[in-house]
């Protein structure tokens, strides 16, 4: 745990002092992935978060490889084999065949708020151990992205990530996002544009994730087809029913779950199952196992009138991952 700065001296001298003790802690514990692919070889970052060789990186990084090499900053590799991967989250687990650095904290993105200093650690474009520092931009963002599968090119959605200024490049991917006190609150995920990264979070929903990852290989998810932001409620309907927060539809995946239920961009979503929805973990904590194939029933505010829907969420599989 990395201790707050003391108090005096110019704001830049503390804020340095911070950004240089987030590095310190961290750049040890992030490794440089080379991952081989029938077509050749990809490159990315991944955290050892655990003290047995376990090491955290993006779904994307590892593709369909089966393993590949780590490196660490003190000049140490090892092998490592693919665990399981998620591809609706985008998190992946891998195992370091031999020894790797202690473990990073995890923290908890669900403490973060905008404007708050995070620092990103990971090796962009071939360059390890790099180190940027931001602020947290935004949250609880849902992300549709294109992934190329055998059979052409998929959309997939990351739900509520987080969105950050700090440089990212290629290669930043699978890295650490990191709070002040060097506890990692993201995985770095995507460069989305100038100016603009995106880490998908670590809270208590990612922890089940990752504890599927390890435990079975992977998590069978469901797939509802929607990416959608928190807003605030109208204020007539707020003082109506007492929900501060729905989602606001943004993309609707053509021929999802959600596209044969009707629901449209711009819809306000606001309660999934019978449960109030305020951000996008709303949704993704329902996005589990037991709801494959089962009713789910959604209401929306459109056009100012109340519309209920029923969708019924498939498995994630290669088709929509």
């Amino acid at each position: 745990m990395i201790p707050d700065p003391p108090d005096g001296g110019p704001p830049l001298d503390a804020y340095s002092r911070v950004v240089s003790a987030v590095a310190r802690e961290l750049t040890p514990r992030v490794a440089a992935l080379r991952v081989r692919h029938r077509g050749g070889e990809g490159a990315g970052s991944a955290v050892a978060f655990t003290g047995d060789g376990f090491l955290l990186t993006n779904a994307h990084v590892v593709g369909a490889a089966h393993g590949g090499d780590a490196a660490f900053a003190d000049g140490s590799t090892a092998h490592f084999t693919v665990v399981g991967s998620d591809p609706l989250s985008d998190l992946a687990v891998v195992r370091a065949d031999g020894p790797v650095p202690g473990p990073v904290t995890l923290g908890d993105s669900d403490g973060l708020v905008v404007g708050q200093l995070v620092v990103a650690v990971g090796n962009p474009l071939g360059l390890s151990g790099s180190v940027t520092a931001g602020v947290v931009s935004a949250l609880g963002r849902s992300l549709p992205t294109s992934q190329r599968t055998r059979t052409g090119t998929a959309v997939r959605v990351i739900e509520d990530v987080i969105q950050t200024d700090a440089a990212l490049n290629p290669g930043n991917s699978g890295g650490a996002l990191a709070d002040a006190h060097g506890r990692v609150v993201g995985v770095s995920t995507a460069v989305a544009g100038i100016g603009l990264g995106l880490a998908v979070p670590i809270n208590a929903t990612t922890r089940r994730i990752i504890g599927a990852l390890i435990r079975d290989g992977r998590v069978r998810r469901a797939f509802l087809g929607l990416a959608a932001a928190p807003v605030p409620v109208p204020a007539a309907l707020r003082a109506r029913t007492g929900q501060e927060a729905a989602l606001r539809v943004a993309e609707v995946v053509p021929a999802s779950p959600a596209d044969r239920a009707g629901l449209r961009r711009g819809d306000l979503v606001l309660t999934a199952g019978g449960q109030p929805v305020s951000h996008a973990q709303s949704l993704q904590k329902l996005m589990f196992a037991e709801a494959i194939g089962r009713p789910l029933p959604i209401t929306v505010l459109r056009n100012g009138a109340m519309v209920d829907v029923i969708a019924e969420p498939v498995e994630l599989d290669s088709e929509h991952a």
